[in-house]
């Protein structure tokens, strides 16, 4: 735990930064509060794969797919029954879990 001179000592830099870098100090604190898989995602490495044809062509017949049912997906329910389960036949989280 810090102590209250540590937070003194924390403001009085901050009193002493120049504006043009208080924006990038910020944002360096917010990534020091993230947890640990909020940090994972921002840090991860961006998608570089390329888009292909069959891509976009899927991504296509998706978004015709969702407009012809007038945006509805097919319901969790739904895709249980044709496995002849139900929502309780699933495993369920622990109690401590957010």
């Amino acid at each position: 735990m810090e102590t209250i001179s540590e937070k003194q000592h924390a403001h009085e830099l901050l009193e002493r930064l120049p504006p043009s870098q208080m924006a990038t100090v910020i944002r360096f604190l917010e990534f020091m509060l993230l947890d640990p898989v909020a940090r994972a995602v921002v840090t991860a490495p961006p998608d570089d794969e390329p888009v292909t044809e069959q891509d976009r062509r899927r991504f296509h017949e998706g978004q015709t797919w969702f407009g012809q049912r007038g945006g509805k997906g097919i319901s969790m329910a739904d895709v249980l029954a044709e496995f002849d389960l139900t929502a309780e036949d699933l495993p369920q989280p622990p109690d401590d879990m957010p």
